[in-house]
């Protein structure tokens, strides 16, 4: 990170992202795209295709774990003081019922739970198109300084 970057507090770093139009590379990579953040709060979008799909023919829980861990770390980030980062220690992932290229725009929220001086806690659903609840995630992230 870099010196400016984490002279901001998380919610700064976040909503300064979306005001670029920018996305962490790796869901720019999926395709899940960070739409709104509040302190404590992440919303992700996405649209499943069969590009993400396994070998049984429905969206690869990799997917599904990727939308849910972002959800749950961007809700932890925007809670960060200034010169601080974190990074997922655990993650838990509940696959309720299966996505494909039919499940439409996917929604994951991301909920911080409680945030200490060294853990946090968050948790994430994630819903389909019709608004059916699909999987959900519990997370425990480690808070560390960036700086000395």
């Amino acid at each position: 990170m870099s010196e400016k970057v984490t002279a901001q507090c998380g919610l700064d770093q976040v909503r300064a992202m979306l005001v670029a139009g920018l996305q962490p590379p790796l869901n720019e990579k999926l395709g899940i795209a960070l739409i709104e953040a509040e302190h404590g709060y992440a919303l992700f979008e996405a649209i499943p295709d069969s590009t993400a799909y396994n070998p049984m023919g429905s969206v690869h829980g990799g997917f599904i774990a990727a939308a849910l861990d972002s959800a749950c770390g961007i809700a932890v980030h925007t809670a960060l003081e200034a010169g601080y980062a974190y990074t997922t220690l655990e993650l838990k992932v509940s696959y309720l019922r299966p996505l494909t290229d039919r499940s439409g725009t996917v929604r994951s929220r991301g909920r911080l739970v409680s945030i200490g001086r060294r853990a946090a806690f968050a948790e994430a659903s994630l819903h389909d198109g019709d608004g059916k609840l699909c999987a959900t995630a519990t997370s425990t992230l480690l808070v560390f300084e960036t700086r000395r």
